[in-house]
């Protein structure tokens, strides 16, 4: 009798361990309510900040193996808010974004590297102003919690520089004594909260066909 209770609780050890190993990574959908899509750019001497209102995205990950994580973005670069009316206006025109020619901004991520427990070096395809990119993105999860609404929630924050030139956004001006009145690279910092979608429910089996 204890030979088969010790072999039964051997086999159920061992289908959990084989349900752990074989499940499906979870995927976040990104919350807007509580990220932020933000960059900066030297103007003058000083940096000035910006973001983006509208934006939506995936990221789907198992958080033991940061390899296998995909993120997919999509930005209305319409919705850009740099907190002046007339600049953002200068910057929906054809001498920045031509947000009615290029309406969104995209990123797809090609390969995650993990460093360490919780970072990752992410690699991906940067699309502005219709033209495509290779990026690289510092990222860092920031942790996983249910929160009090029944959701199941992750943070991530990654963070990279461009240079606004190789997208074909190159319009500037030239400023007495030398240089130009606006930088080239732009720092962009993503703060990222996103709620866990439910799990696919499985596909019922059907019986075999009677020949």
């Amino acid at each position: 009798m204890r030979t088969m209770r010790l072999w039964s609780a051997i086999i159920l050890g061992m289908s959990l361990f084989a349900g752990r190993a074989a499940a499906a990574p979870e995927t976040y959908k990104i919350d807007p309510n509580h990220s932020s899509v933000g960059f900066s750019i030297r103007h003058f001497f000083s940096k000035v900040p910006g973001k983006f209102d509208t934006y939506e995205g995936t990221i789907t990950l198992d958080p033991k193996d940061l390899s296998k994580t995909t993120v997919e973005v999509s930005i209305d670069a319409a919705s850009i808010d740099t907190g002046n009316k007339d600049r953002d206006t200068h910057l929906k025109s054809p001498d920045f974004f031509d947000v009615q020619k290029f309406p969104k901004i995209t990123f797809r991520a090609t390969s995650v590297t993990p460093q360490g427990t919780n970072k990752a070096t992410v690699k991906g395809d940067l699309t502005i102003h219709g033209v495509t990119k290779p990026v690289t993105l510092e990222a860092e999860v920031l942790g996983f919690s249910p929160d009090p609404w029944g959701n199941y929630r992750g943070g991530f924050e990654a963070k990279t520089k461009i240079n606004r030139q190789d997208f074909g956004v190159s319009w500037n001006k030239a400023i007495e004594g030398g240089g130009a009145l606006l930088g080239d690279e732009v720092e962009i910092l993503l703060d990222v909260e996103g709620v866990r979608a439910a799990p696919k429910a499985a596909a019922p089996e059907t019986a075999p066909k009677k020949n």
